[in-house]
């Protein structure tokens, strides 16, 4: 808990490391993730860096796998996603066979699937071919007089037209009056309709298109994808419903306009024989010829499935090679040569207690490349501020999650998160107080971390349960503590559990009962005088008064703790004063908080203690019966505005004596606590920075007094530090001081009304989250359990399941997600703006693990 407490203490680093021993070197750091780099060349183009060419290499290796992978998943060949042990960086020898490899790997993939798509084209075509002989036999046989009928349209036409018609016949020598020209072919169903019209337009009419539809659709080979079948699993592509065609017409100029549309239109020629034989000859020279070529595409995709499944075996190990060098090659740009140009020098922050590790890895680094001359690590003293880490495993990493949301704290600054631990589900309880709620969330968090590392393998790409599991161990505690809280309220799906008997007891006969049907009961009588031995007596359950018990109660408890979270807040603020050596913010900042604080609001919190011992129904005086008990919030009330309540008669304005000369005291003491907080630190600027000038003008060239100075400074680490944690800075003037100190102190005051109201929602939420869930049994579930026959049996399935359904949804779920969120804004307004800065910097470690999860979630 110590790196939970504070930020780790960091060191700035110069690394001074040989140019043959830096890859290893880095990769070792990678491999820790203990450092986060500085740029020194941050004045260099990008592409002038030292190491550029590498980087880019790495580049055309990764665009190499991409397309291995890619091609690997479009074959549905599976991947293993979770490897039980990362691999190491390549040494820089092997670099150059991992290149040349993953060159081979890809020119041979690009050839299988160059041959697999010339392949399928072929196939397509042979295919094509096919239907077309087919389908035109038909053609064929049904228009044996097809030129009678294309002559009659011809007759039908004005007489331009039969004589154009009639001089092509004339002039042409390769087909004779009675016979007709076709082409034959496919084109796409839907273009169909429009290319019927457009021969109509060019022929004037005289073109005869017969077609027919293709019952199969056809495969593009151009957009291949694999199906998953053992047969077609070679990459079958887009479905095309195509259409077969024939056009008969005359003439060689109609034939040339013919062929231009088709061209037009993407539609496919192929050749077509006159004869019946010699078409019947062709269609079986086409089958044979798809049988061969079907086998020989069945070999090509053995081989392809081959070569992919061995190439899937090493391709994650390959991807994660490649992201570790081009990480240590980016890393290694950031370093600097030396004058000599013999020596990389890096600046890096590393947690002070992670300095031998780091030592170690530059030693190894070293030896793994046989470099006589070790690389060593300088620490060097600076006034920047260092980056913030605090050290945090699987339990505490949530919480720090919800800190740093807000804001990352300052170096060396108090963390809020050790103290949300515990409060942050405390707080959540008190609104979501309910024993059953409380189990069923903790009871799937702890299904989450019971199958916390297979959850972690599958690494789901759903946000909302990524969140969930996140934060599994913050909804663990959530769970308990409701549990907790709802033993306390005596709730239990808005039923009180009768453990230990009820300390109320009836002292009328059961006629007097049964006849009075608004019958209260006396606590003097019926009150056993002896405390529930655990929270809320059952018999409230029953009361009428239930709510307004109960709004009475939880209210007070809502102020009650939240005045001790804010005085909490108020004090951890002085281990930052005492970290930063800011010891006049102890009498002239803390001090009048945590009074102003004491004799207004917990001054409140005693009265209601007070008023719970003194005042008893069964006192012998009446001075202090129940009759007689004072409103708090009326004593509060007029404490500060100095007024006077009448009591009634009998009773007494104040529960003690000497009330009043208390409540003068504290009001006396809240005043003068504004003008310390007002003028206290501007006056002591003034005065300090009188002193330091009067001290320069006597150490005025005084050596040893300059040299202790310097090491002082360097043994604070900077005075930078102080000034990120709430201190000024030297340049700082006097009205600048004055103006954030008056901003401060009126938000401060203020804010401790507004707070301590805003404590309130623990009530309001609580009291709502109970009543929700009495409505929910009071209309579903005790509908169903009104009967005893078998038919109310089905009624309270159906009931039930309505009811745990808007149980689960509304008040878990919904409540739960309101409760978290309150409960988020007290932690991140009302208690840390007591003590926290949270302007410093994240530790980002030069870590492989992390890199290797940001890319993993990128490309997600």
């Amino acid at each position: 808990m110590g790196a939970l407490f504070r930020s780790e203490t960091m060191a700035l680093c110069q690394l001074f490391i040989q140019p043959e021993s830096a890859y290893l070197s880095v990769s070792e750091l990678g491999e820790t993730g203990t450092v986060q780099f500085r740029d020194l060349n941050g004045d260099v183009n990008y592409f002038q860096r030292k190491f550029v060419n590498e980087v880019r290499r790495c580049d055309e290796m990764e665009r190499k796998l991409r397309y291995i992978e890619a091609e690997v998943r479009k074959d549905g060949v599976p991947i293993e996603e979770n490897l039980t042990e990362l691999p190491r960086a390549p040494n820089p020898r092997a670099i150059i066979d991992l290149e040349a490899h993953l060159e081979k790997t890809e020119n041979d993939i690009l050839e299988l699937s160059q041959n697999a798509v010339n392949l399928k084209s072929n196939y397509l075509e042979l295919t094509e071919l096919q239907h077309v002989l087919e389908k035109t036999e038909g053609f064929f046989t049904e228009n044996q007089d097809s030129y009678l009928l294309l002559y009659q349209q011809e007759e039908a036409n004005d007489s331009i037209t039969r004589t154009l018609i009639n001089e092509e016949a004339q002039n042409s020598s390769a087909t004779g009056r009675g016979r007709l020209e076709f082409v034959a072919g496919v084109i796409n169903r839907e273009r169909v309709p429009a290319f019927e019209r457009m021969l109509w337009r060019i022929s004037r009419g005289n073109v005869f298109l017969r077609q027919a539809e293709l019952e199969r659709p056809l495969e593009d080979p151009a957009t291949s994808v694999a199906t998953g079948e053992q047969h077609y699993s070679r990459h079958l592509g887009n479905k095309m419903y195509k259409t077969a065609f024939v056009a008969f017409f005359q003439g060689e100029q109609l034939k040339s306009r013919i062929k231009k549309v088709c061209s037009g239109f993407h539609a496919s020629l192929y050749p077509c024989p006159h004869s019946h034989a010699e078409r019947a000859e062709m269609v079986k020279g086409v089958r044979t010829r798809l049988e061969d070529l079907n086998l020989v595409l069945n070999q090509t995709d053995d081989h392809r499935q081959r070569v992919l499944h061995n190439v899937a075996k090493e391709l994650p190990n390959w991807m994660i090679m490649v992201r570790k060098m081009k990480a240590i090659y980016h890393t290694m740009n950031l370093f600097n040569m030396d004058v000599s140009k013999k020596c990389l020098i890096g600046e890096c922050w590393v947690p002070i207690a992670d300095l031998t590790i780091v030592r170690n890895c530059l030693n190894e680094g070293s030896r793994l490349c046989g470099s006589s001359i070790p690389s060593f690590l300088n620490v060097i003293y600076t006034d920047e501020n260092p980056p913030t880490f605090n050290r945090t495993n699987k339990f505490t990493r949530g919480f720090q999650n919800l800190i740093d949301a807000y804001g990352v704290a300052s170096y060396r600054e108090a963390n809020p998160a050790l103290y949300t631990i515990i409060t942050f589900p405390f707080l959540f309880s008190i609104m979501f107080g309910d024993c059953g709620h409380g189990l069923i969330m903790a009871l799937f968090a702890l299904f989450m971390i019971i199958k916390e590392k297979k959850f972690m393998a599958e690494k789901s790409s759903s946000e909302i349960w990524n969140i969930f599991f996140a934060g599994r161990y913050i909804i663990l505690l959530m769970g308990l503590f409701s549990i907790y809280t709802g033993l306390i309220y005596n709730d239990l799906f808005s039923k009180s559990l009768n453990l230990f008997g009820s300390s109320w007891s009836i002292p009328y006969n059961v006629s007097t009962v049964l006849e009075n049907p608004s019958l209260q009961l006396n606590p003097v009588e019926a009150y056993a005088q002896a405390p529930y031995p655990m929270g809320m007596d059952p018999v409230w359950a029953l009361a009428d008064n239930k709510i307004i018990f109960l709004n009475s109660y939880k209210m007070k408890l809502s102020i009650i703790f939240g005045v001790v979270h804010m005085i909490f807040g108020v004090c951890v603020s002085v281990v930052n004063i005492i970290n930063f050596k800011r010891y006049a913010s102890l009498l002239l900042e803390f001090l009048p908080q945590l009074l102003f604080l004491l004799v207004l609001f917990f001054y409140l919190v005693v009265l209601m203690f007070v008023k719970w011992v003194l005042y008893d129904a069964s006192s012998p005086d009446y001075a202090y019966g129940s009759a007689c008990a004072p409103s708090v919030l009326i004593t509060f009330i007029n404490m500060i505005l100095q007024g006077h309540a009448t009591p009634p008669e009998g009773c007494s304005e104040h529960m003690f004596a000497g009330q009043t000369y208390v409540q003068i005291a504290c009001v006396i003491v809240a005043a003068l606590c504004i003008p310390v907080l007002l003028f206290g630190k501007p006056l002591h600027f003034l005065i300090t920075k009188r002193r330091k000038a009067q001290s320069k003008i006597l150490s005025n060239g005084s050596t040893s007094q300059d040299i202790e100075l310097q090491s002082e400074g360097l043994q604070n680490a900077g005075p930078s530090n102080t000034d990120a944690a709430g201190g000024h800075d030297e340049h700082d003037t006097f009205g600048d001081v004055m103006i954030h100190q008056a901003i401060h102190t009126v938000e401060y005051v203020l804010s401790t009304i507004s707070h301590t109201a805003s404590y309130l929602r623990l009530w309001a939420l609580s009291l709502a989250h109970g009543q929700l869930s009495e409505v929910l049994w009071s209309m579903v579930l005790r509908k169903g359990l009104s009967g005893d026959s078998y038919v109310m049996s089905v009624f309270l399935f159906c009931t039930f399941a309505a009811w745990a359904f808007f149980t689960l949804a509304i008040l878990v779920l919904m409540e739960g997600l309101s409760a978290f969120l309150h409960t988020l804004r007290l932690h991140w307004v009302e208690f840390m703006s007591k003590f926290y800065d949270g302007q410093g910097q994240a530790f980002q470690p030069f870590c492989f693990k992390s890199i290797l999860d940001a890319e993993e979630t990128g490309e997600d």
